[in-house]
């Protein structure tokens, strides 16, 4: 291995380490994103943070007070170009400045026009600043952030419990758990870091179910519910709607029927009308909606997917088959879509319980080049 590989390997391990404790955040920083920051003296960690709530102090900034003197000459490994502008908080670049790091290394510039310039400022300081360690893995990470920075529709997860043979249901159609535990909980979890938690009226009108966080560290803010119901047939009596004052619930019609608009409306829920899926989607986000975890079932999976609004398609795998009649997970979705799953990049897979879970990315995460 040359000096430089060696060189370029120990700045890819301490990023890392830096993402790692940015995934500490994990719903907590929204709007903001989760950063992580590690500072390097002498061959050795000397300090590290991440942005644990928003509003707190960001991930630069308790690194380096946890470095203390040790801070000067020394290198900041960061996940997120250091903001120049006063927020919540101080700007992270004079805290570096202050600090007397030498370099800083960080894996993405930050897309924002109030947050950016970070790089400008501590190279103008005389800071060696070094950009595009572990990029991929930090734009990931903060997907939606980019998303939300050059798009006007939320960032659009989708995620489905298929068996061993591809359905997401046996030929009974009857609610029954595919995925084991542990899947159940990583949902939950992924749950904790989206704005929102979206269905169809099919999964209200079969399963009732809450779509709340739960088994996991409860999010700085519940995710809202919304449920795609072009003739607004959710029950009155559905859990979704009983508890529209606690946590918002949305429903997304075409037509819907004034006099039933009205009930909805009166007991808490939202109702907004939308011609296209995509339509629905802007609509969302400029209700501060800037990412979605959609949980199916297959007509609102084949809708989107028809209309190339899925970002990322999350399947949890189960080893148990469900036999003839079984529901195939994308019925609905166009000809050959299992098919060309191959020809997409496979971000994450790993064994959850019994399980196998696959992330695929359907589409590039918009970011400003570094």
């Amino acid at each position: 291995m040359t000096n430089d590989s060696q060189f370029a390997e120990f700045d890819s391990v301490h990023m890392r380490r830096a993402l790692a404790l940015a995934r500490l955040g994990w719903g907590q920083t929204a709007p903001n994103p989760m950063v992580g920051a590690v500072v390097v003296a002498d061959g050795s960690i000397v300090g590290e943070g991440y942005h644990a709530r928003y509003g707190e102090s960001h991930a630069e900034v308790v690194a380096l007070r946890g470095a203390g003197e040790h801070a000067r000459r020394a290198t900041l490994y960061v996940t997120l170009e250091p903001c120049a502008h006063f927020g919540k908080t101080p700007p992270c670049t004079e805290a570096i400045i202050e600090a007397g790091v030498a370099r800083v290394v960080l894996a993405v510039r930050d897309p924002s026009p109030i947050a950016g310039g970070g790089i400008e400022r501590l190279r103008g300081a005389g800071i060696q600043v070094d950009i595009g360690v572990e990029r991929a893995a930090a734009l990931e990470l903060n997907a939606p952030y980019f998303n939300a920075l050059a798009s006007d529709r939320p960032w659009i997860v989708l995620k489905l419990a298929v068996s061993a043979d591809g359905a997401i249901a046996d030929a009974t159609r009857r609610p029954r758990w595919i995925t084991g535990p542990a899947s159940r909980t990583e949902v939950h979890h992924l749950r904790a870091g989206v704005d929102a938690i979206g269905v169809g009226v099919g999964t209200v009108l079969t399963d009732n179910p809450a779509l709340t966080v739960r088994d996991v560290q409860v999010p700085r803010v519940a995710p809202r519910r919304v449920v795609f119901d072009s003739t607004l047939r959710t029950p009155l009596d559905a859990a979704l709607v009983r508890t529209a004052g606690q946590t918002p619930t949305i429903l997304v019609a075409r037509n819907p029927d004034p006099e039933r608009l009205r009930r909805l409306e009166d007991a808490g829920v939202v109702v907004i009308t939308a011609a296209t899926a995509r339509d629905a989607l802007v609509q969302l986000r400029q209700r501060e909606i800037r990412s979605t975890l959609v949980e199916g079932g297959a007509k609102l999976a084949g809708r989107l997917i028809a209309e190339e609004l899925v970002d990322r398609l999350i399947i949890f795998q189960s080893p148990i088959e469900l036999g003839s009649g079984g529901l195939d997970a994308f019925a609905d979705a166009p000809p050959g879509f299992a098919e060309s799953l191959g020809r997409h990049q496979v971000v994450e897979r790993r064994l959850i319980g019994d399980d196998t879970m696959t992330v695929y990315a359907l589409r590039e995460i918009p970011c400003l080049p570094d």
